[in-house]
């Protein structure tokens, strides 16, 4: 489902929620009667704060589990507010901040039998990642191909993300891939 005819009114969701957050210290919520057949979809979103074309915020969630519109609203606040690596966003930040959503297809199981399996395997540009072994798990979206555009340096600074050693590999590791339509202010 493309929501590309809807991306004005995704991001308009995205910063009303964060200026809503800004004064009342809550994210603001659509009305989801107002909203399109598609936003009220349940689907998932990270939105991603972007200031002076550096990282101010990432929030978001891997599994579907709220209508596309809510699901924007609040990530876009919690980008704002509680990514842990910043300290909240200010007012005067707000008019400085660019905004990307990323709308995710649901992650899907990718069999692999070793790291080189997992390296051939992936689409650069197009594959977002979630690598899990035990109760380390983390993921990059596709838009992190742009930054690390080897598959090899791509996998290993998602291990340091998920708090694994860069070389390690287990045949416990659970891989799993999905893909996203982003959308930019």
């Amino acid at each position: 489902m493309s929501c590309t005819e809807h991306a004005d009114q995704l991001l308009e969701i995205a910063r009303a929620s964060i200026a809503h957050g800004i004064v009342q210290g809550a994210s603001l919520l659509p009305e989801l009667s107002s909203l399109p057949d598609e936003l009220r979809q349940t689907r998932a979103s990270f939105v991603t704060l972007l200031k002076s074309g550096r990282l101010r915020g990432c929030i978001g969630t891997l599994q579907a589990h709220r209508p596309l519109g809510t699901d924007v609203a609040e990530n876009a606040w919690s980008a704002a507010f509680r990514d842990p690596r910043f300290p909240a966003l200010r007012d005067a930040e707000l008019a400085e901040v660019s905004i990307e959503l990323s709308l995710l297809t649901p992650p899907a199981p990718l069999s692999v039998t070793s790291e080189a399996d997992l390296l051939e395997k992936l689409r650069p540009g197009i594959d977002g990642l979630i690598l899990q072994d035990a109760n380390r798990r983390a993921t990059f979206l596709p838009a992190v191909w742009e930054q690390l555009s080897e598959p090899r340096d791509f996998v290993k600074h998602l291990k340091i993300k998920a708090g694994l050693h860069p070389d390690h590999w287990s045949e416990r590791m659970v891989v799993q891939t999905y893909t996203a339509e982003k959308i930019r202010e």
